[in-house]
């Protein structure tokens, strides 16, 4: 069983890459983030001609979570339960569903802006509400993940340069501190280090030749419980999918289990 983690940045600026990529890369499910359409917009049709069903929590032209799968989809639940609001309204920022028996959620973790903006609380408080809201699937003897764009690099080995990221989000000590709590609630990362590359990171800023340079972060994660963690056979970043016209400035994480999704 192949599931992916991919943050496509627009699904309906990257449609073509993306069918492409699944054609390439034969995944079973997918967890999508920033989708950044409307639910009417999304490409139902396109994913169900290439055998995949789509179970989608997107309000607008901002975020956007979906899972696809051609395994299944059960037991939807549409956001995060418990979540916080941002200036009066839960965003789509999570979406979890059982897919070839496998239960898994799809996360758009808060930005946090500036660590003395108002957005840096709701990350952190989205973070406290993600990890409550998983603790008994993840404590569950049946595989579980949440996967997704956590917007937190968990080391200073997941960016490029340590000393340019003082002081700003995604590497603060409560930012990781919340990380580790939702390790502690029974998750594991699960994409081992060193991968193919040195320093696998998943995300690159299109400006200032972030990628050629390799100038990256590593915020895109797989966080699974022990029998999700104890069947993976591989794990990688798809790096080649970040590359040419028209690319996510993301890379999809690919995670191979040995897992029958019929069974």
């Amino acid at each position: 069983m192949r599931i992916a983690t991919f943050n496509v940045n627009s699904i309906t600026a990257r449609l073509p890459r993306l069918l492409a990529w699944l054609e390439s890369s034969a995944p079973d499910v997918v967890c999508i983030q920033e989708t950044k359409c409307s639910a009417e917009q999304f490409p139902h049709a396109e994913l169900r001609e290439r055998g995949y069903e789509a179970a989608v929590n997107a309000t607008g032209r901002w975020n956007g979570v979906a899972l696809i799968s051609k395994v299944g989809l059960e037991d939807v639940v549409t956001g995060l339960p418990g979540g916080p609001d941002y200036e009066g309204v839960q965003e789509p920022r999570a979406i979890s569903a059982t897919c070839g028996g496998v239960r898994l959620w799809s996360v758009y973790v808060p930005n946090g802006r500036e660590v003395e903006h108002d957005h840096y609380g709701y990350k952190l408080d989205w973070l406290r509400a993600l990890t409550a809201a998983v603790a008994a699937d993840a404590a569950g003897p049946r595989p579980f993940a949440v996967l997704g764009d956590f917007n937190v690099a968990p080391t200073d080995e997941d960016v490029y340069d340590p000393a340019l990221f003082a002081g700003l989000t995604h590497v603060t000590p409560a930012e990781r501190a919340a990380l580790e709590a939702l390790r502690d609630a029974g998750l594991a990362d699960v994409v081992p280090r060193p991968l193919k590359y040195d320093r696998p990171y998943t995300y690159w800023d299109y400006r200032q030749l972030c990628f050629p340079k390799n100038r990256g972060m590593r915020i895109d994660l797989v966080y699974g419980n022990e029998p999700f963690a104890k069947a993976v056979t591989d794990a990688y970043v798809d790096r080649e999918e970040r590359k040419g016209k028209g690319a996510s400035d993301h890379a999809p994480v690919v995670v191979d289990l040995d897992l029958d999704p019929g069974a």
